[in-house]
């Protein structure tokens, strides 16, 4: 085994999984799993509305928005529905990088996230806090001249420190051209999206798992879209960004689709 992947502490990518119904997780995962959705019973619906959000998303961008290239940084532990098979069941020649830094994702993915012929599917390790690296790193697949989408879905979380996060941002979308696009979601306290029960939900995360995680206002959120056109219907709850029905409820996680003029 990996002597980087630490089974008796929780990790968030593993974690996410089990959420997601996943198998690939550990029972310190479940246990600190079981005891956020304690605190936060809507945790469960979060991070299918997360999901979700994913493949609208993508499906936008590459059906209607004629984007054939994505850099997926966060990407967690493969499940259905992945960046790659979304984008390339609309356009087989589509191209994506995905990139984390955990171990075990780093395992999964190599075994997992193959994609179609025509495209190219590839993975990155590297840390969101090193965006430089991230885009050397993709410019082996990606032509950065053409629009890229930066998917960025619940990873920002992970910046502790806001102008950290938004310098993140500011350095990814800097290095792709005009008319590419940024994808994000981030969860919130905010009571109007039924954050509230995410305050003892994180303090509980923060002290038996890991990486640390951080909750951001709106404001803060709308920082991060800074100099991007946002794509209508603007910030909103992830499951309320152009849902397939009316049907579903409200989660405490911002979504947004930015484009750079």
């Amino acid at each position: 085994m990996n002597d980087r992947i630490r089974t008796d502490v929780a990790h968030n990518a593993r974690v996410w999984n089990y959420w997601l119904g996943g198998k690939d997780n550990y029972p310190v995962d479940r246990a600190v799993g079981d005891q956020v959705t304690a605190f936060y019973p809507s945790i469960g619906e979060v991070a299918r509305a997360d999901r979700a959000f994913l493949g609208r998303a993508v499906t936008h961008l590459a059906a209607e928005a004629g984007v054939r290239q994505f850099l997926d940084i966060g990407t967690g532990l493969p499940t259905a529905d992945n960046t790659h098979e979304v984008a390339q069941r609309v356009a087989p020649d589509a191209r994506i990088v995905y990139v984390d830094n955990d171990p075990i994702v780093l395992t999964h993915a190599r075994a997992l996230l193959t994609g179609t012929p025509e495209g190219r599917t590839e993975y990155v390790d590297a840390d969101a806090h090193a965006p430089e690296r991230i885009v050397a790193a993709a410019a082996a697949t990606l032509d950065l001249s053409r629009p890229v989408a930066v998917m960025m879905l619940g990873i920002l979380n992970f910046v502790l420190d806001t102008e950290e996060a938004r310098s993140i941002v500011r350095t990814l979308m800097a290095a792709v051209p005009s008319g590419s696009y940024l994808v994000l979601t981030h969860p919130t306290l905010e009571p109007e999206l039924g954050g509230e029960g995410n305050k003892a939900a994180m303090a509980f995360w923060n002290e038996n798992a890991t990486p640390p995680i951080t909750a951001r206002d709106r404001a803060e959120f709308v920082s991060f879209l800074d100099g991007l056109d946002v794509l209508e219907p603007g910030v909103v709850s992830c499951a309320r960004w152009r849902p397939a029905s009316a049907a579903g409820h409200t989660v405490a996680q911002f979504g947004a689709v930015g484009r750079k003029p």
